[in-house]
C-alpha cells in the first residue's frame, strides 16, 4: 500500500481558500482586508493587480466596466471598481451554499 500512496502524495500542500474581500487603490495598493492573514498576501496583490489592469484597459477602450466576476471551481472572484481602485470579493461554494440555506431559513 506504501508504494501506491507513494505516487498520489503532493510535494505541495493545498491551499485553503478564504471568504472575504479587500480593498485596493488605483495602483493596486491593498487598503484594507477581512481576508485572514493565512491565505498569501503575494496573491492578493496579483489579484489586484489583475484587477486594476482590467479596469483600466476597459476604460482606455471606452469600454463601461464597472463589476467583473470570475468564476472558478473553487473560487469566485466579484470586482467593483471604485474610482480607480476596486473592492474585491472572495467567496467559495461552501460559503455561497452557507449563505443561501440561511437566506431559506428567514
Amino acid at each position: 500500500m506504501g508504494f501506491i500512496t507513494s505516487w498520489f502524495r503532493s510535494s505541495k500542500p493545498l491551499l485553503q481558500l478564504y471568504t472575504g474581500s479587500f480593498s485596493i487603490d488605483r495602483t493596486g495598493r491593498i487598503l484594507a482586508t477581512t481576508i485572514p492573514s493565512a491565505f498569501p498576501n503575494g496573491l492578493l496583490t496579483s489579484i489586484g493587480d489583475a484587477v486594476v489592469r482590467a479596469f483600466t484597459e476597459a476604460q482606455e477602450a471606452r469600454l463601461p466596466l464597472s463589476e467583473l466576476v470570475i468564476h472558478f471551481p473553487g473560487l469566485k472572484i466579484t470586482a467593483r471598481e471604485m474610482r480607480g481602485g476596486a473592492i474585491i470579493f472572495l467567496t467559495t461554494p461552501q460559503s455561497q451554499t452557507s449563505y443561501k440555506r440561511r437566506q431559506s431559513l428567514l
